[in-house]
């Protein structure tokens, strides 16, 4: 496993640790849990496409990979408002 699908995996295992404790978790009004990981892994893997965003930040990661879902029609519990 190359370094960065590495970091990939940890990224996932970590978010997908966070968003089970309950108000931090993603929601959406038609689809399940298995919907959230194949949406996520699609937005993941689309930006790791973006060759500024293959640097290592994992913050910018994150964002631009939170802002891929969000279109997708996720929201994070909490921030439905």
């Amino acid at each position: 496993m190359s370094m960065r699908m590495w970091g990939a995996a940890v990224l996932l295992g970590s978010l997908l640790e966070l968003t089970a404790c309950g108000p931090g978790a993603w929601i959406h009004p038609t689809k399940t849990e298995d919907d959230f990981a194949a949406d996520y892994n699609k937005c993941n893997a689309d930006v790791m496409k973006d060759p500024k965003l293959q640097q290592g930040s994992t913050y910018l990661t994150t964002t631009a990979t939170e802002r891929c879902m969000k279109k997708k029609g996720w929201m994070i519990k909490g921030e439905e408002n």
